[in-house]
């Protein structure tokens, strides 16, 4: 993801989240899945801003908030694809085995 920008990002306070596309092989194929990555932004104590992926017990809602509107933002994605399992865009959905 180094010097990809976000296809989103999501804010609450110090917490954000972004969905990243993915491109991963499925089959011999190339597909595009969705990913989504939160982290907070701190100053440290130099003034220097820093980022962490830990949360304090206030933090945690804001985190959930974040990743909810990260969640509406692929399903949103993937229905605009018209049923293909893919958006507009080529995005896939990721299956996840149980």
């Amino acid at each position: 993801m180094a010097g990809q920008k976000p296809v989103a990002k999501f804010r609450a306070g110090q917490v954000s989240c972004a969905v990243w596309e993915n491109e991963i092989q499925v089959g011999g194929v190339a597909k595009v899945i969705l990913k989504a990555t939160v982290n907070r932004r701190y100053k440290d104590r130099n003034g220097d801003w820093r980022s962490a992926d830990s949360f304090s017990r206030n933090e945690i809602p804001l985190a959930v908030y974040c990743l909810e509107k990260a969640f509406e933002a692929m399903l949103t994605a993937e229905q605009e694809g018209d049923g293909d399992s893919g958006g507009s865009n080529g995005v896939a959905e990721e299956v996840v085995s149980e």
